[in-house]
C-alpha cells in the first residue's frame, strides 16, 4: 500500500493541488499584470518541481512526483473536486489560504511527521518564491517593490497556516466544503 492509498480520492486532489494554491493566494493578492502573472506562475511551477525531485526525498513527495508525472484527473473530475469560482480578488485568496490549511491538516493527519514538514517546506517555499518572481507597482519594471504589503500579508498568514496553529476542519469539510470554502455550514 502506497502512502497515496492513505488519502481518498478528493483529499489527494487537495494535498496536489496545495502547493499551486499557496502560490495563488499570493497572486490574487497583487495580481502583477501579464508579464508579471507569468513569472509567478513560472516560480510556483519550478518551485514545485524542485520540491519533488530534490534527492532525498521523502514519501509523499514520491508519491506526489509520481502523479505529477502519471494521468491526472479527467477535467471533469477536476471540475467536481474544485471549489467554486471566487467572485473578486479577496475572495480568491480567502479560497486559497482555506484550501492550503485544508491540505496542510489532511497531510498532518495521515502522513509521517517528516512527509508533514516536507510538505511545509514546499508550501512556504512556493509561496515565496511566487512573491518574489515579480515586481509590484511601477511601469514596465521600472519602479515598484519586490514584495509589497498585500504579499506580506498573505505570507504572514500562510505562515501561520502552515506553520502555526492550525484550526482543525471537520473532516466533512475536506470533502464537502460549505459555501464559504470554510467547510462550515452556516
Amino acid at each position: 500500500m502506497s502512502l497515496k492509498d492513505s488519502f481518498t480520492k478528493e483529499e489527494w486532489f487537495r494535498v496536489m493541488t496545495g502547493p499551486g494554491r499557496a502560490g495563488a493566494a499570493v497572486v490574487a493578492a497583487s495580481p502583477s499584470g501579464l508579464t508579471g502573472l507569468l513569472a509567478e506562475a513560472q516560480a510556483i511551477a519550478a518551485s514545485i518541481r524542485e520540491s519533488v525531485s530534490r534527492e532525498g526525498r521523502t514519501p509523499l513527495m514520491e508519491a506526489m512526483a509520481a502523479d505529477l508525472l502519471g494521468t491526472g484527473p479527467s477535467r471533469d473530475e477536476i471540475r467536481e473536486m474544485q471549489d467554486d469560482r471566487a467572485k473578486n480578488m479577496q475572495e480568491a485568496v480567502e479560497q486559497n489560504v482555506q484550501a492550503v490549511r485544508q491540505a496542510v491538516w489532511l497531510v498532518s493527519a495521515k502522513a509521517s511527521p517528516e512527509d508533514s514538514r516536507a510538505y511545509q517546506d514546499m508550501l512556504m517555499q512556493v509561496a515565496e518564491r511566487t512573491s518574489q518572481a515579480a515586481k509590484e507597482g511601477g511601469f514596465l519594471g521600472i519602479g515598484g517593490e519586490q514584495v509589497n504589503e498585500k504579499e506580506r500579508d498573505v505570507l504572514a498568514e500562510l505562515q501561520s497556516v502552515i506553520r502555526g496553529t492550525v484550526t482543525i476542519p471537520e473532516p466533512a469539510a475536506l470533502v464537502n466544503p460549505g459555501p464559504d470554502g470554510s467547510g462550515n455550514s452556516n
